[in-house]
């Protein structure tokens, strides 16, 4: 798996959120094979700062009935990076006024 093919986009939560401001971690939407070693030297590679703790969790799709039909949202992994204490990552956040 490549860098750029491990980190398929930010976690913009607003849990995710306060994370990034009291404890210097984000979260990522990574790709379901990916291991740790794998998001770590993504993270690293791309935005040059040193990761301290990983934290991955896979998520199941949940189920959704509109009348008799059925259907399921995709399964993905997320992981929550900590980074070394001053490092950061610029994210473009999205606020509403």
């Amino acid at each position: 798996m490549t860098t750029y093919t491990t980190l398929k986009k930010p976690l913009l939560t607003e849990k995710s959120l306060i994370e990034r401001d009291t404890h210097n971690r984000y979260g990522f939407v990574v790709a379901a094979t990916a291991s740790k070693g794998e998001i770590k030297t993504a993270v690293e590679k791309i935005f040059n700062v040193t990761v301290v703790k990983i934290n991955t969790i896979s998520v199941t799709g949940k189920t959704h009935r509109m009348g008799r039909f059925e259907g399921k949202r995709p399964d993905y992994k997320k992981a929550f990076v900590t980074l070394k204490e001053g490092d950061k990552i610029d994210m473009v956040e999205a606020t509403s006024k």
